[in-house]
């Protein structure tokens, strides 16, 4: 471990001019403001597994003294939840404040209208200056900002095409942008503290600085190499779940070995993937199963962790700019990511799926005039909340279909008594393996309906699967080994989940009042 940390000290050297703190200035009339400023760090898929700060098997080997800097001064929410576990839908529910089914972005295959009203939008009719660096993913020209310079679709590990105003073509229309050399992590952190330098300071500012990583393929620059050599992580318990049986899981989900054929694919001939792998040549062939799926996590944890390493070093990059710009006492500073990811739980990867892994979103903020240091929240909070949250602290509109509330009071330990006590999830895309599904979780319980049907849905398959449903009771049962749909006892608490979970569909209006054949998939296997 002592060579993990000599490597981790190389880190990415910041950029070399500081400017001298600079005084917020007017905002319209002679008034003088001090509205915060706010960082929103954006990742894609890094899990909480894979932030140490939330414990778990790999909490030793997890490089992020940055994150915990962050966490150290500020809030970290416990039970912070998506409500679509895929990116695009995510950041849709981000930008908008609404659902899927209010934003009308469903699945990867769907475009966020660049009429929909967004954060960013309020932002500047608000007064502030707004910026957008990295992933965005949702095809269409991002509006709502004064500047914008974003990947092309997912974007590229090692020099990245990024996509200005000047000549946008829209993601799934044609490729536009210019080709940067340098590692993307690394370039979009370059280009974030540039334009806060450069910004006008007379006004406040909302910077959303969107890393690539840790995306598949999870790749790393050159000071991450030999980081993790000679380790062996140790492993999930369910990680050789080769199947539903003893578990009582109804679907098949995304297997390791999927991941094995990917690599050994890419080995053969790179140039015929989607994305450029790390560390290969990769194979198992002639292993036995279990030593097999054994060689497969330990790949992808090493690749993944270096890959989040890569993070917490332009994290504290940030930092010290806003240290050192005389910033950071009135900037908020938020870490999230997209979604969670399963790390070989259930002898998974991917997200989607309703499981714990997935559906949990790990969310660290800071605000050192407001928000208590060191503390947690254990309250029920979504992605749908983020923009109504930034609104109140910029006393801005929240965006007009935004079905979200701000959760300021719940970050000082003072929630409103009505705060949500459930809360309610939806995956739109339908697979065989995957199934589209809609859920309901609170504090202990967790039911899934698995209705298989891809109704609407783009980028699915036609072909439906038969429903199913799905039970955990997470007090005694976190890792979700069990379904307990149809256990003796629980009865009465999947009735009333049942029931809830009609009323949340009610109350949020998703309804599936454009396809028929919902209803009758309710009618035959819901009751």
């Amino acid at each position: 471990m002592k060579q993990i940390k000599n490597i981790l000290q190389l880190g990415a050297g910041l950029l070399p001019a500081i400017f001298p703190l600079q005084v917020s200035a007017v905002e319209g009339e002679e008034v003088k403001e001090n509205r915060p400023n706010i960082l929103f760090i954006l990742s894609d898929d890094h899990t909480a597994q894979a932030w140490g700060i939330y414990g778990g098997i790999l909490a030793d080997y997890v490089k992020n003294e940055n994150i915990r800097r962050l966490a150290a001064e500020g809030c970290v929410l416990e039970n912070c939840f998506c409500t679509n576990s895929i990116s695009v839908p995510s950041r849709a529910a981000i930008m908008t404040g609404a659902y899927s089914h209010r934003n009308g972005v469903y699945t990867l295959n769907d475009a966020l209208d660049p009429e929909a009203d967004n954060i960013a939008k309020q932002m500047q009719q608000g007064g502030y200056q707004t910026a957008l660096i990295g992933k965005w993913h949702l095809k269409t020209q991002p509006m709502g900002f004064d500047y914008f310079s974003v990947f092309h679709d997912q974007g590229e590990y090692v020099d990245p095409v990024f996509k200005t105003a000047e000549g946008w073509v829209d993601d799934h229309k044609g490729r536009s942008g210019k080709k940067e050399k340098g590692f993307s992590t690394d370039l979009v952190t370059d280009k974030t503290i540039q334009w806060i330098r450069e910004r006008d300071k007379d006004k406040p500012f909302m910077m959303c600085c969107h890393f690539k990583a840790t995306h598949e393929p999870w790749d790393f620059p050159e000071r991450m190499k030999q980081l993790y050599d000679d380790i062996e992580f140790p492993e999930p318990d369910n990680l050789m779940e080769f199947g539903r049986e003893a578990s009582g899981r109804t679907f098949d989900g995304q297997k390791l070995e999927t991941l094995a054929a990917n690599w050994e694919t890419a080995s053969k001939d790179p140039q015929k993937w989607w994305c450029k792998y790390p560390e290969l040549p990769f194979s198992t062939q002639g292993m036995e199963k279990e030593a097999a799926r054994k060689k497969i996590y330990q790949k992808l944890i090493r690749d993944y962790l270096r890959c989040g390493a890569t993070i917490d070093d332009n994290i504290g990059r940030l930092l010290r700019f806003l240290d050192e710009d005389g910033l950071a006492e009135n900037t908020i500073v938020v870490y999230v990511s997209d979604q969670g990811y399963f790390l070989g739980e259930h002898g998974m990867f991917d997200k989607r799926m309703m499981y714990e892994e997935p559906l949990r979103m790990p969310f660290v903020i800071r605000y050192p005039k407001e928000i208590p240091a060191s503390t947690r929240n254990h309250d029920i909070i979504l992605n749908v909340d983020f923009a109504a949250l930034l609104a109140d602290y910029a006393g801005v509109n929240v965006p007009e279909n935004s079905q979200g509330r701000s959760f300021r009071n719940n970050l000082k330990g003072q929630p409103p008594v009505d705060w949500r006590q459930t809360m309610y999830y939806r995956y739109w895309t339908h697979h065989g393996i995957r199934p589209a599904h809609m859920g309901i979780r609170n504090h202990r319980y967790k039911l899934m309906f698995l209705y298989a049907d891809r109704l609407n849905a783009t980028g699915s398959e036609k072909t439906p699967g038969t429903p199913s449903w799905e039970f955990y009771d997470l007090m005694t049962d976190p890792k979700e080994n069990h379904n307990l749909y149809g256990t003796p006892g629980y009865e009465e608490v999947i009735d009333e989940m049942k029931r809830e979970m009609v009323r949340q569909r009610r109350e949020l209006g998703d309804t599936d009042q454009e396809t028929p054949r919902m209803k009758e998939i309710m009618d035959k296997y819901y009751w």
